[in-house]
């Protein structure tokens, strides 16, 4: 690790769906920070859906926690925390040298893939994007796992 890379990062992306533009809870138009909620825009990012969207079962979030494991341990990644959602995901990851972007869209591609093993008729799984911080001490990694393991259900 050098020394411009961050101990770790937080990585959050949301289903298919599940987030829109104009979203009653506020969103985050890309490159432009916050926005307010829009339902005209909510309404017509709904009309553009290509499909319905992902709600994730059980059984799903278990097969994506366990790939994102397997990917991590692939790519010799340190996996902190990972926890699926029924329509979002966080993971606490080390990567030595790899862009934030990169490390999720691996995670999304390959839990991807094994998601469609079992349910190929679904082509959407993930929203675009998604959060990336950038974590740089050991404090803030201990808090960001303990977000990613505890407080999700709180």
């Amino acid at each position: 690790m050098s020394n411009e890379d961050p101990l770790a990062y937080l990585l959050t992306w949301p289903t298919y769906g599940t987030w829109l533009p104009g979203d009653e809870r506020g969103w985050i138009e890309y490159h432009e920070g916050w926005k307010l909620p829009d339902p005209a825009l909510q309404l017509e990012a709904k009309a553009r859906m290509a499909e319905a969207a992902c709600v994730l079962a059980v059984a799903e979030r278990e097969i994506i926690e366990s790939q994102i494991a397997e990917t991590c341990k692939y790519r010799n990644w340190v996996l902190h925390a990972v926890n699926c959602r029924s329509n979002h995901i966080h993971v606490v990851v080390s990567a030595a040298s790899c862009h934030p972007e990169k490390i999720r869209n691996d995670l999304k591609a390959w839990s991807t893939r094994r998601l469609r093993s079992n349910s190929p008729n679904r082509k959407q799984w993930w929203a675009e994007r998604g959060s990336q911080r950038y974590i740089n001490d050991k404090y803030s990694l201990e808090q960001a796992i303990l977000y990613v393991r505890d407080a999700q259900d709180k």
